[in-house]
C-alpha cells in the first residue's frame, strides 16, 4: 500500500499490517524463535542455524530491525543481535487487541 492509502486506515489497522508484514515470512519467524530462545544477545553467525545465505539472512535481519522487534549492535567484525523487549511486547499486544474480539456472527451465517 502507498502511503496515500495507509492514510485510509486508523493507526492502530497500519501497525497490524506492518507487524504481520514483517512476521509473515518463516524465515524471521525461525529468526524470532531462536532469539528468544537464546535469551540473551547472540553475536554468532545465524547462518548456522538457518538454512539460508548470509545474504538472505542479512536482509531478514534487516527487516526485522527496521521494525525494532530486534536490536543489533557491532562488535568488532561481528554483530549481536537481540529481541528488543519494548517493542516485542508493543507487538504482542497489538495482535492480542486484534484477535481479543469475539466473533459475534453464528455458525450457520455462511
Amino acid at each position: 500500500m502507498g502511503v496515500t492509502k495507509t492514510q485510509n486506515f486508523k493507526e492502530e489497522q497500519n501497525k497490524v499490517a506492518v507487524y504481520a508484514r514483517v512476521i509473515a515470512h518463516p524465515a524471521r519467524v525461525a529468526i524470532l524463535q531462536y532469539l528468544l530462545k537464546q535469551k540473551t544477545c547472540i553475536c554468532g553467525d545465524l547462518v548456522d542455524v538457518l538454512p539460508l545465505a548470509q545474504a538472505t539472512v542479512s536482509q531478514h535481519l534487516k527487516e526485522l530491525k527496521a521494525v525494532g522487534l530486534i536490536k543489533g549492535t557491532v562488535e568488532g567484525t561481528s554483530v549481536c543481535y537481540c529481541i528488543d523487549k519494548h517493542k516485542w511486547e508493543e507487538v504482542r499486544d497489538v495482535f492480542f487487541n486484534l484477535f481479543a474480539n469475539p466473533v459475534e456472527c453464528q455458525d450457520k451465517c455462511c
